[in-house]
């Protein structure tokens, strides 16, 4: 609805649906400046099954378990160009409109 009003386009990743590969998700974690630790859900049930409490400093087995879990991503995020924000709150989203 945000975005509506700013007469902005955005793609949506539906990365439930079409889960993003090791690549794409290392280029995400570029796009939002963040280490992996910082875009996972920690209280998801797959983050503790996997025991990736004590791998949260480990970039690559972060980035396997988003791919082979995408669940365990925060959602939604937003990207434009070559910047991303996690969408909560959603007005965070309008950031990428001054980029």
């Amino acid at each position: 609805m945000l975005l509506r009003r700013s007469d902005t386009e955005l793609g949506v990743v539906e990365y439930l649906k079409h889960p993003l590969n090791k690549k794409e998700l290392m280029g995400l974690s570029q796009k939002l400046n963040l280490h992996p630790k910082d875009f996972i859900r920690k209280r998801e049930s797959a983050f503790k099954e996997q025991g990736l409490k004590d791998k949260q400093e480990d970039r690559e087995a972060l980035f396997s378990a988003m791919e082979k879990y995408p669940k365990i991503m925060e959602r939604p995020i937003a990207v434009r160009g070559m910047n991303a924000v996690i969408g909560r709150p959603p007005e965070k989203v309008l950031s990428l409109l001054d980029k």
